[in-house]
């Protein structure tokens, strides 16, 4: 018996076709770009997200046996708004890289009251959250709003194609802010109808709970049987998180992909203004996560720039570059800063730069920066009270060996590295893998390898790290005022 999972993440979708024993078969990637159509703007045609799982299942099916079951993830939370035919009014607005509703968040946050949106959400207002983005479209495109029926996010609308029914997970849920009572577990009506009037928001169900069975219509187009299970799916990190196992309490994982996301099991509710409380992806647990806005989106824009050596050999020079990129400090927050900085109007900076400086120094000065600002977050979440006992690594960037070094160094902290590192993919076939028997993840996906920090290494870093927290706030005014002018479309 085989299972499916399917990922949309930012810069893919991803599948993978799994024997129920977590034995990977068979992979599919189709590659997509998101829409940037002004500053701040990120955006993408929600039907392409069908497309692409069609074509993945109709690739993967045609590769082994029969599969019994699909689970699905994908980049969250996203706002896709569709009519009462499930038609999507307007591009889908992604994640916290999406910064347009600043305006909104002040709004709805003097409205509601900041430590209210705290207490009965888990998190504050942010570019992250659901809530401002639906009434940036009800203030900017009101005409559009008004035909809103429905609310969905690449899993759940997977699964509405899939099987017609129409729910949503409980972690997405939770960080649809402000419609959703984390203490409750349930939508927030008063709150709810205040922000989205006239969409009905889906029911609920957890990530593994089965959403639905294959329609007649579904399995023509994709290739799957009709009538095989469809789990309800969640976020793409928390499916990571379960692809290899960090859902014990105490444990982290650190997600290496376009962006780098950190989610920490905690055993109790944990409200911190500079990070995101969640539930967890499983009944019963919590989290507290931290996402930064870019990562290997920089690495990607830097090999574009150089034009598009392979990985391997910039990863070379990097090595080659040393401890300190050669006196180069980089700020990561090309697309703003999520956690804990929360500054959507942050901007990215290279300090120290020479002409003798090489592209081998850029690309590991910004492996240093990710792994600088993993470090600030872990940092936040020690402070807010987070319990962090093992670190698990997952994502494309895991590859290599040099980037996850660099954040082992940086953070002082060991990382586990398991044989399957393909991530959210991976974690949807273990959901589905989970409505035909009851998989273990140690079976399916052990670990293969310890990254340990160096001492020496991480002494270096110390005094690198000291600088890289004085470069944001000594820079904020400019990057501030460049965004401005940005937004404005006028030279500053």
């Amino acid at each position: 018996m085989t299972v499916l999972g399917v990922d949309i993440g930012t810069s893919s979708g991803k599948g993978v076709l799994v024997d129920t024993d977590g034995t990977v078969l068979a992979t599919a990637t189709r590659p997509h770009e998101v829409d940037r159509p002004r500053p701040g703007h990120v955006e993408m045609d929600a039907t392409v997200w069908w497309d692409e799982f069609a074509s993945i299942a109709r690739e993967l099916t045609s590769q082994g046996p029969p599969v019994t079951a699909v689970g699905v993830s994908g980049m969250g939370p996203c706002v896709a708004l569709t009519d009462a035919d499930d038609t999507p009014l307007r591009p889908a607005i992604l994640y916290g890289v999406d910064t347009r509703a600043t305006a909104q968040i002040a709004r709805l946050t003097a409205e509601l009251g900041r430590d209210a949106v705290l207490e009965r959400c888990g998190s504050l207002l942010s570019t992250q959250a659901v809530g401002p983005k639906i009434a940036w479209v009800a203030e900017h495109e009101p005409e559009l709003a008004a035909r809103a029926r429905r609310l969905y996010m690449p899993s759940s609308y997977l699964v509405r194609r899939l099987t017609g029914a129409y729910v949503l997970d409980h972690h997405s849920a939770s960080q649809s802010v402000p419609l959703y009572d984390s203490l409750a577990h349930d939508w927030y009506g008063p709150w709810a109808e205040r922000v989205a009037p006239g969409v009905e928001l889906p029911p609920l169900r957890w990530p593994g709970e089965v959403a639905g069975h294959v329609t007649a219509g579904a399995a023509a187009a994709t290739g799957l049987p009709a009538g095989i299970p469809v789990t309800a799916g969640t976020v793409d990190a928390w499916s990571e998180a379960l692809s290899v196992g960090a859902t014990d309490t105490g444990d982290l994982m650190l997600m290496y992909g376009s962006t780098m996301f950190l989610i920490n099991t905690v055993a109790e509710r944990l409200l911190v203004p500079e990070l995101w409380s969640t539930v967890g992806a499983l009944p019963g647990t919590r989290s507290l996560a931290g996402g930064m806005a870019t990562s290997g989106v920089i690495t990607d824009w830097l090999r574009q720039l150089f034009g598009s050596p392979e990985h391997a050999a910039l990863l070379a020079e990097a090595e080659a570059s040393g401890v300190g990129a050669r006196g180069l400090l980089m700020l990561p927050y090309f697309a703003g800063e999520r956690t804990p900085v929360a500054d959507p109007d942050a901007r990215g900076v290279i300090a120290g730069l020479t002409v003798s400086h090489t592209r081998g120094d850029l690309y590991r000065a910004a492996l240093e920066a990710t792994a600088f600002g993993v470090r600030h977050n872990v940092e936040a979440m020690r402070a807010a009270g987070a319990d962090i006992r093992r670190v698990v690594a997952v994502g494309g960037g895991t590859q290599g060996g040099l980037w996850t070094r660099i954040v082992s160094d940086v953070t002082g902290l060991e990382q586990e590295i398991r044989a399957v590192t393909l991530g959210a993919s991976y974690g949807a076939a273990f959901l589905a893998a989970g409505t035909v028997g009851a998989p273990s993840i140690d079976a399916w996906n052990p670990v293969v390898e310890r990254v340990t920090p160096d001492a020496g290494r991480r002494r270096a870093y110390d005094e690198r790290y000291a600088l890289y927290r004085r470069l944001y706030p000594a820079t904020r005014d400019i990057a501030h005022a460049l965004s401005l002018a940005a937004h404005a479309g006028v030279e500053p």
